[in-house]
């Protein structure tokens, strides 16, 4: 694999939990697959605003996919 990753690498990025808190809003992380359903579900239950942030591998084909240069009609879905 040539590694050709089609994204932004964010090694120095906030901590998006604290900076949701920070505005007043709930801030939840999710690192594993199995982390990703309860998470939603938290985000669901609150009566405020929620910002998830989703750790997923640089390797992870992660859908759907907006093709660059595509309009959002043609999505690539799994």
């Amino acid at each position: 694999m040539n590694k050709r990753y089609s994204g932004t690498c964010l090694k120095c990025a906030p901590d998006f939990v604290k900076l949701a808190e920070a505005y007043g809003a709930v801030g939840l992380r999710a690192t594993k697959p199995d982390e990703v359903r309860p998470v939603i579900e938290q985000a669901m239950a609150v009566d405020k605003p929620v910002i998830i942030d989703f750790r997923v591998a640089c390797e992870e084909n992660v859908f759907p996919m907006v093709p660059a240069g595509a309009g959002i009609e043609e999505m690539i879905l799994p």
